[in-house]
């Protein structure tokens, strides 16, 4: 990978070339199929997420330690690997972006997409969560446009200073944990969007909002993504190689981080949802339970490393299993629809929050469960004590869902491939 570290910007004009026609399989035609199927399959787990906190009928979050179970804890575990894989993929793009166009214009795309996201966040997104309008607050779009507005000057600098960049974010924000906003006196809204999980007034226009994903370390994540992308500048069999190896290192460091509690995971009260360091409980299922519960909100180095270390391992079975320059024609019939998915993921995001809450309405009409809630911020503000349904209605009505999307997403899909209109790359 040393080798395509160039000190040069990545761009047209930047970026070291392929050795041979095969090298960079699948980047002239702007898709890789590997990337492209695990971002639908993320975006199928997010979507179980969000279908469990409309539908479910428990007042606990599933981290709870004292009243969760296995089915319920894992059920919101293996969502945790989406945010990651949003925040990294979209680095990558970047970086595929760049290498067809000079650095000026990649720079011109990732603040002009970035401004138009955190539009989308607080006015289409946030009416999707709650049916009220306006409404919107700090969460995973916003942070996603935020860092690619910040990227547009970051792809500026030498892809080893990038690099650097990503790495002491990651590697060293949980040093600034202990840091509160409160320190800051009159500017605590903005450590509160840096770096904590919590409620600010919003300066100037003193609006009452909730920060869900600051903006440290996702930037790091980000960058490390496009630093990523150079990976696959590489011949295909060293550069699965190679992200096999990153991946197996990252899984390890995380095991090993979190048996011995060394680094990388806040205690109790410094995060958001996390029980702090790991320790052996009074039951086996408590105490596996507690090894995975690492810290979301802001993402400890020790969530990050749990969830793209294996990431990285599928990445490259799946670069070693498919042909990256046959699109559609390598993937098996069981595939495709994530390749779709994938392709596809803004327009994926909106439509399956308007049709989850949707859903929620109908089936309450039909059960016969209150639903005036729903259009009163649904389950941001609580949901009242008689309405929800058990765990294997929430998978059925997640199942339901995912299959209803396919048809618009399929369709839009096509409108891409067949269209090149500018403003396609921004849904």
């Amino acid at each position: 990978m040393s080798s395509t570290l160039s000190s040069r910007p990545i761009g047209v004009a930047g970026a070291a070339a392929p050795a041979s026609t095969g090298v960079f399989a699948g980047v002239g035609s702007g898709r890789i199929v590997s990337l492209d199927i695990v971002r639908g399959l993320v975006m199928v787990i997010m979507a179980l997420d969000h279908t469990r906190d409309f539908f479910t009928n428990l007042r606990f979050e599933p981290e709870n330690l004292a009243q969760t179970y296995y089915a319920l804890f894992f059920t919101r575990w293996i969502t945790h690997f989406c945010a990651p894989l949003f925040f990294f993929l979209a680095g990558t793009g970047a970086f595929f972006y760049g290498m067809r166009r000079t650095p000026q214009a990649l720079s011109r795309f990732l603040w002009t997409r970035g401004l138009w996201l955190i539009f989308v966040e607080f006015t289409v997104v946030g009416t999707a969560w709650t049916f009220m309008v306006p409404w919107g607050f700090f969460a995973v779009i916003w942070c996603l446009g935020a860092c690619m507005v910040m990227m547009a000057a970051i792809v500026r600098m030498p892809l080893r200073w990038v690099a650097a960049f990503s790495g002491v974010l990651i590697l060293g924000h949980d040093l600034l944990d202990p840091i509160r906003p409160r320190q800051f006196g009159s500017f605590a809204w903005l450590w509160t969007i840096l770096h904590v999980r919590g409620g600010l007034l919003v300066p100037l226009v003193h609006i009452r909002s909730f920060v869900l994903f600051p903006l440290v370390p996702w930037i790091g994540v980000m960058a490390a993504g496009y630093v990523f992308g150079s990976v696959y500048l590489l011949e295909k069999e060293r550069r699965r190689k190679l992200i096999a190896k990153i991946g197996l290192g990252l899984t390890l460091a995380f095991i090993l981080l979190r048996l011995t509690n060394l680094y990388g995971n806040p205690p109790v009260g410094l995060g958001g949802v996390s029980q702090g360091p790991w320790h052996v409980q009074p039951t086996l299922q408590k105490t596996i339970i507690l090894f995975f519960d690492v810290e979301k909100y802001p993402p400890s180095l020790q969530y990050l490393l749990m969830t793209l270390g294996p990431s990285l391992l599928l990445l490259a079975w799946l670069d070693k299993k498919l042909d990256q320059r046959d699109g559609k024609r390598s993937v098996s019939p069981w595939l495709s629809p994530l390749l779709t998915f994938g392709r596809v993921p803004l327009f994926f995001y909106i439509l399956h929050l308007y049709l989850i809450h949707s859903l929620a309405v109908l089936v309450g009409v039909l059960s016969h469960q209150p639903v005036t809630w729903l259009f009163q911020g649904g389950f941001i503000f609580g949901a009242p004590d008689e309405w929800g349904f058990n765990l294997p209605f929430v998978y059925l009505m997640w199942i339901t869902a995912v299959v209803i999307l396919y048809f618009p997403c399929r369709w839009y899909e096509g409108v891409k491939r067949r269209r090149k209109d500018w403003w396609l790359s921004y849904i």
